[in-house]
């Protein structure tokens, strides 16, 4: 097993609120430098990621193998190809399959009770506004990403989206991030990624952008998200940093 998963596997659940929110650290980078903005979707634009804790865990307790939501928390932000294995299970087997598809079935029924992150849409908007390419990033399916944007508020301000249908291998693997690059048209030094997770970070730093890093996805500490350039609370803390009154 990878020793960044295996860390991952056995690291305490911690809630944002379980810890002290910092300061923003100081950003290296403006937003006149950007030409484009790369999104990761959970955590980042919609409050879900204990919901996929939870719904991962009962799908695969209900397949026999024995997890609750707190051993499961911090490897949400890694696609099943990553997370399916550290649970022991073969990613292309019948049994995984299985499971999949009914944590996807358990998800789709509490998205509907989801909340977008504090600012995301007034984040996304103003990004539009100052003509940046805005393109996703995630390791959800093309058809659950759909689903999580229109809960998130956003689905109307991001055309451009690249989803797990579109690489061989999830965060923290740079594909997903590589794919969207190119989708921007935008040189490297001029994208920024924003995530919440250190996947989100790892997958930034190997595709060769900036990653900026938020807080509302929970669980992590600031030391755990140190490769981004910047951490903020949530995207409403980055609109109010990158569009200060």
């Amino acid at each position: 097993m990878n020793r960044a998963f295996a860390r991952a596997a056995t690291s305490p659940s911690v809630r944002a609120t379980d810890r002290p929110l910092h300061a923003s650290r100081r950003m290296a980078l403006s937003l006149s430098d950007l030409s484009a903005v790369i999104f990761d979707v959970d955590g980042t634009l919609i409050d879900s990621n204990a919901a996929h804790a939870e719904t991962w865990a009962s799908a695969l307790s209900e397949h026999g193998i024995a997890r609750n939501a707190a051993q499961i928390r911090p490897l949400v932000g890694m696609g099943s190809d990553k997370l399916l294995p550290i649970v022991g299970l073969e990613e292309a087997s019948a049994p995984a399959r299985a499971v999949v598809e009914r944590k996807k079935a358990l998800f789709a029924e509490r998205l509907p009770c989801l909340q977008p992150t504090p600012g995301a849409r007034a984040l996304v908007a103003h990004l539009r506004d100052q003509q940046k390419a805005i393109v996703i990033a995630t390791s959800a399916g093309d058809d659950e990403m759909d689903a999580l944007l229109q809960q998130a508020g956003v689905a109307d301000l991001i055309p451009k989206r690249t989803s797990s249908d579109d690489a061989d291998r999830s965060k923290p693997d740079p594909d997903i991030v590589i794919a969207a690059l190119h989708r921007t048209g935008a040189a490297p030094d001029r994208t920024v990624m924003i995530g919440d997770t250190p996947y989100d970070v790892e997958a930034a730093r190997r595709a060769g952008i900036r990653a900026v890093a938020l807080r509302c996805g929970g669980h992590w500490f600031d030391t755990d998200l140190k490769g981004a350039v910047h951490i903020a609370d949530d995207p409403a803390g980055l609109l109010a940093y990158w569009q200060p009154r």
